[in-house]
């Protein structure tokens, strides 16, 4: 059952965050498939600076509908509250933008100048299923950015901003605002925010006890009785455990 307490602005638990910060993204998966979530992984989506890759945040969304000629011209942008504008504006620290917009790629989501304003604002990364422009400055920038490729156009040529705070599609994954967003080098999953405090423990229990299957493996272990791993290999981890807690 969905906890409904929960808003979209709360803060992650710090316990949360560490623990998050310990899971890969495949981990991540992994947990929500034993719960029955099957489809949190979005498709398509890298990491435009490879020196930024690891994100935890919760969700802030951005839907995009297509761009009408009579509607969206570039006189639109003198208007600071143009809800692109004021979505940026509005995203708070450790909060993820993410942009609905609809897998496509022909004009640009954001460009470098939006992105470093939410850098400043503490934002914890961004996330499109579309493109950016200005993609030499994403290639260093200090936050991680997630999309699927680089477009010069602006984003009036195929994009209209219509809403924001609502639930989105981004790379064939629902989104809600206040779901938590975790980024790696092999892309980004969404975790339902009722789930997030119980699947970040389980992942990064999964996580430590996998680095010690894989130091065996590394050593020549066999997979049987490895991995997965058999009464002798836990007792084994869990001596090793002792000696090397994951916090």
């Amino acid at each position: 059952m969905v906890d409904t307490s929960v808003k979209a602005h709360d803060p992650l638990p710090e316990g949360t965050l560490l623990a998050l910060r310990h899971a890969s993204t495949a981990t991540i998966t992994t947990q929500l498939l034993s719960r029955g979530l099957r489809n949190q992984f979005m498709q398509g989506l890298r990491a435009l600076n490879p020196a930024r890759v690891n994100m935890v945040g919760v969700a802030f969304t951005l839907r995009y509908i297509p761009a009408r000629e009579d509607v969206d011209v570039l006189s639109v942008f003198q208007d600071y509250d143009h809800p692109q504008r004021k979505a940026v504006e509005s995203v708070g620290r450790g909060e993820v933008l993410v942009i609905d917009s609809r897998g496509q790629q022909r004009a640009a989501s954001l460009g470098h100048i939006l992105a470093t304003r939410l850098l400043h604002r503490g934002c914890a990364g961004v996330v499109t299923d579309g493109s950016v422009r200005d993609s030499d400055g994403f290639a260093t920038l200090e936050m991680p950015t997630f999309a699927m490729n680089p477009s010069a156009n602006t984003n009036l040529i195929q994009h209209h901003a219509v809403d924001m705070q609502v639930p989105i599609g981004c790379g064939e994954v629902a989104v809600y605002p206040g779901d938590v967003l975790v980024g790696d080098s092999d892309g980004v999953v969404c975790l339902p925010r009722h789930l997030a405090e119980e699947v970040a423990e389980a992942a990064a229990a999964q996580e430590h006890l996998e680095a010690f299957v894989l130091s065996k493996v590394e050593s020549g272990s066999p997979l049987r009785g490895t991995y997965p791993p058999d009464e002798a290999t836990r007792a084994e981890y869990e001596a090793w455990s002792a000696e090397n807690p994951w916090r």
